[in-house]
């Protein structure tokens, strides 16, 4: 058991998805002594801390050579590239949770000298790979929008533990536990980002989302769940009804700060 651990969070790169399970499997056997680790979604939103790319795919390893501030990779399989952390196949599990484990060590060093030399944390904007000069989501390549934020929840403790975060940098952060509420806010109010906790009773988010996507100018309102364990996201209905992608349930803090980077106009914050 890992007691009160917030998942590391894993991004996995250019695997199959046999491949993928069996990566997943190997993350979750990992000593109860060391790091917790949580696969990403596809659709999530959630800066990785550290990413594992498939070193025989090439799309994989040109996303990490595109990213502006990518966070620690380990190339599994191929010769290696650019200078990333490398383990040769077949993999052996003791050595993978011992290499990942110096490489999240390595990791908190370098955001403890950010935060003080006063340096801001900067987010990856992308999170999926770009195949090529055109591709990619017209949504995703617009600028953030101002306007405020609107948490969709059944109580207010997380739009509280949320504005603490921002401070005072110009972010109004709004709440309510109503479906209409939100519908007639996002309608009737700038809303940059509309967040829906999937666990409110009452409300079906994909139904939220759609209805506020279907407004005249809510096109751009980027709408974001928030999932837990227990909630089976569906890909297919999200994108359908206008969902940006998930964030899973815990999340950290240094994560809901670059995704506010990412979908807002919030400034950069110090790490």
């Amino acid at each position: 058991m890992h007691p009160h651990k917030i998942p590391t969070a894993v991004r996995l790169l250019g695997f199959g998805s046999e491949h993928a399970r069996h990566m997943a499997t190997l993350l979750h056997a990992a000593p109860p002594s060391g790091p917790l680790y949580g696969c990403l979604h596809d659709d999530s939103l959630q800066e990785p801390d550290i990413v594992i790319a498939n070193g025989t795919d090439p799309a994989a390893l040109a996303w990490l050579d595109g990213m502006r501030c990518a966070p620690p990779a380990l190339v599994i399989g191929g010769d290696g590239h650019g200078g990333y952390d490398h383990l040769a196949l077949p993999l052996d599990p003791p050595l993978l949770h011992e290499t990942l484990a110096q490489m999240l060590a390595e990791r908190r060093r370098a955001l403890a000298l950010l935060i003080a030399r006063g340096e801001p944390f900067l987010a990856e904007r992308r999170r999926r790979p770009r195949l090529g000069p055109e591709a990619g989501c017209a949504a995703e390549r617009q600028p953030p929008r101002d306007g405020k934020v609107l948490i969709v929840d059944k109580g207010g403790a997380f739009r509280d533990h949320l504005a603490g975060l921002v401070g005072a940098r110009g972010l109004a952060i709004a709440w309510t536990d109503s479906a209409p509420v939100a519908v007639r806010l996002c309608d009737e109010t700038h809303v940059a980002l509309a967040m829906i906790n999937t666990a409110a009773p009452g409300i079906d988010p994909y139904h939220l989302s759609r209805t506020i996507k279907a407004q005249e100018g809510a096109g751009r309102t980027a709408v974001v769940l928030l999932v837990g364990r227990t909630f089976s996201y569906d890909s297919t209905l999200a994108r359908g009804a206008g969902v940006r992608g998930l964030l899973d349930k815990p999340v950290g803090d240094r994560s809901l700060v670059a995704m506010l980077q990412r979908l807002t106009s919030l400034p950069a914050l110090p790490a």
